[in-house]
């Protein structure tokens, strides 16, 4: 479900992102961001990652990812773009079809990606 909401995405990405994923929802920041293909893409993969990790493992790994990369030195937006999930996400998000065909777990081989 699509719900318009960017006061909630500008608190939690401290105003970084147009979008956000809190399965089973995906939250934006434009209204007209409903038409955008390649950007729902990229929250539906979203979705599916979640779902695999049942929903909570997700956040702790998203987030540990996150962490590790800034503890090694990158910026907010080099540690994000270094995330697996994200890096999964990007990599298709143009890809409409990818969800039909996607592997389980797809998001393991970028875990050692940097």
């Amino acid at each position: 479900m699509i719900i318009l909401a960017p006061w909630l995405v500008k608190i939690i990405t401290f105003g970084f992102a147009r979008a956000i994923t809190l399965f089973p929802f995906v939250f934006l920041t434009r209204g007209s961001d409903k038409a955008n293909a390649r950007l729902i893409n990229h929250e539906r993969i979203h979705i599916r990652q979640q779902l695999e990790l049942f929903i909570i493992p997700f956040y702790l790994l998203y987030f540990g990812e996150y962490l590790v990369r800034r503890l090694q030195g990158k910026n907010h937006r080099q540690a994000y773009r270094a995330i697996s999930f994200e890096q999964e996400a990007f990599e298709h998000e143009q890809q409409l079809d990818y969800l039909a065909q996607r592997p389980v777990f797809a998001f393991w081989k970028y875990l050692s990606n940097e």
